[in-house]
C-alpha cells in the first residue's frame, strides 16, 4: 500500500468531505444511516457544545480538512472516508455512550478523539475491548494509552509538557523563583507533576503553588497572593476560557513577570479574552506556526483559507491524528483491526505538528514547540527537542 503525503492547499479546493453528523443523536435516540459500502467510515468525537465548544469546533475543522485532503488523493484504497461525528460535550459519560454507538451501530473501522481527557479516558477502554484502533489527538491523561494496545496518542502527556515548561523557564528564560498556578483537574495536575519533577534540574525553585477550579473567572485573592510572593516567573495551567481572565487580572494588578502556559492557551480565543495582557505570554504546545516544513506550512495555509478562522493547536492535532490513521490504513487496509493497529504503531510520518513515531506504550515521540504572543498573534519563541527530557512513559 502507498504512503500518503500532504497535498498542497489547492488540492482541497472544491472538494467535499463525506460527513455523517450526529451532534445531538445521543439524547434524541436518533439513528445514523447504514454504512455505505463504497466509503470507509471513521468515527470522531469532540466537545461541540458546552464549556469547550470553541475547541470542539477547531477539532472538527482540523479533522474535516484532513479527510478532504485524503479523499482528494484517492481516499483509502480508492474509497473516500466518511467521517461519523459525535458531540461528547466534554463529559466522560458521553464519551462512553459515543464509543458504544460507534462500535455497535455505526460500524466504523477506527476512531479519533478530538476531545479532552475526561471523555477520551472514559471511552478508551470500550474501544480497546472491541479491538478498535483509537487515537487521542490532544488529551493528556496517561491512562488513555494504558487502556490497552489499541489506544494511541499523537500529542504529549501532561508530564512531558510540564518537564518542557521547566526547561523553558529555568534554562531558556533564566528564571529561578517561580509560582505555580494549577488548574484542579487532570490536565492541570499532570502538567504540575511534570514541572515540579524537572524544576530542580534547571535551577528552578517553586516559591508557592496555588490551585483554582475549572469554573473560576475571578482571581482577586489568588492574584494578590502571587503579587506578594514576588516571583521571577509564573507557570500557570488552564484553558483559554480561564487562563485569559487569569492573565488579564495578573497584569491589571501590576504582576508583569513572564507567564508560561501550555497548549490549553493555544488559540485566538485566549488572545481575545486576555486582550493586551496576552502580549509576551509564552506556551508549550504542539504547533509551530513558523515551521519551515512543507507539511506545517501547507496545513496552516489550507486551514485558514478554507475554514475561515486562525489555526490553533487543537485543529493541527486532530489533523495530525487523522493523517496518521489514514496513512496506516493505506498501508494495512481496513479489514483486519490487528494489522491496522500494528501499522499505526509502526508510523514514521511528518505531519502538521512534526515528525510522528510511537514508543511501546503507543505514546508519541516529538519535539515541544514554544510559542509567544507578539503583536496579537502566536509566533515561534523556541523549540525543545531533548529526547531524554521529553521521553514519554513506556508502561
Amino acid at each position: 500500500m502507498k504512503d500518503l503525503s500532504f497535498p498542497t492547499p489547492m488540492s482541497t479546493i472544491g472538494r467535499r468531505t463525506l460527513l455523517c453528523t450526529a451532534l445531538a443523536a445521543l439524547a434524541a435516540g436518533a439513528s445514523l444511516p447504514a454504512a455505505a459500502q463504497n466509503t470507509v467510515r471513521i468515527g470522531f468525537h469532540a466537545p461541540l457544545t458546552g464549556f469547550a465548544a470553541a475547541d470542539g469546533k477547531s477539532a472538527r475543522l482540523g479533522a474535516e480538512l484532513a479527510v478532504e485532503q485524503v479523499n482528494a488523493k484517492g481516499g483509502i484504497g480508492g474509497k473516500p472516508i466518511e467521517l461519523v461525528v459525535y458531540d461528547d460535550g466534554g463529559k466522560p459519560e458521553e464519551g462512553v455512550q459515543v464509543a458504544n454507538r460507534l462500535i455497535t451501530q455505526d460500524k466504523v473501522v477506527a476512531v479519533v478523539s478530538g476531545s479532552y481527557s475526561g471523555p477520551t479516558r472514559a471511552a478508551a477502554p470500550t474501544f480497546v475491548r472491541a479491538k478498535m484502533p483509537y487515537i487521542s489527538s490532544y488529551a493528556i491523561h496517561p491512562d488513555i494509552t494504558r487502556a490497552g494496545d489499541y489506544a494511541f496518542r499523537t500529542s504529549f502527556t501532561g508530564e512531558v509538557q510540564g518537564r518542557a515548561g521547566a526547561k523553558l523557564v529555568g534554562e531558556l528564560l533564566g528564571k529561578k523563583k517561580v509560582v505555580v498556578l494549577t488548574l484542579n483537574n487532570d490536565f492541570g495536575q499532570a502538567l504540575a507533576i511534570g514541572f515540579k519533577e524537572a524544576a530542580p534540574k534547571f535551577g528552578v525553585t517553586i516559591a508557592k503553588e496555588y490551585t483554582f477550579a475549572m469554573g473560576d473567572r475571578q482571581f482577586g485573592p489568588l492574584v494578590a497572593s502571587v503579587k506578594a510572593d514576588q516571583p521571577d516567573a509564573i507557570y500557570a495551567s488552564g484553558y483559554y476560557f480561564n487562563a485569559g481572565p487569569l492573565v488579564a487580572q495578573l497584569r491589571a494588578a501590576g504582576v508583569n513577570v513572564p507567564v508560561i502556559g501550555q497548549e490549553g492557551y493555544d488559540g485566538q480565543k485566549f488572545i481575545e479574552i486576555a486582550g493586551a495582557a496576552a502580549e509576551g505570554v509564552i506556551i508549550t504546545t504542539s504547533l509551530d506556526r513558523d515551521s519551515p516544513t512543507a507539511e506545517a506550512r501547507d496545513f496552516i495555509k489550507a486551514f485558514e483559507s478554507s475554514k475561515g478562522q486562525p489555526v490553533d493547536m487543537v485543529a493541527a492535532s486532530t489533523h495530525t491524528a487523522m493523517w496518521v490513521l489514514a496513512n496506516a490504513m493505506n498501508k494495512a487496509g481496513t479489514a483486519d483491526a490487528a494489522r491496522l493497529r500494528d501499522a499505526i504503531a509502526a508510523t514514521e510520518l511528518t505531519t502538521s505538528t512534526g515528525r510522528i513515531s510511537f514508543n511501546k506504550l503507543r505514546e508519541v515521540k516529538k519535539a515541544v514547540q514554544n510559542q509567544v504572543v507578539k503583536g496579537g498573534r502566536w509566533t515561534r519563541h523556541s523549540v525543545i527537542d531533548d529526547p531524554v527530557l521529553l521521553a514519554p512513559p513506556e508502561q
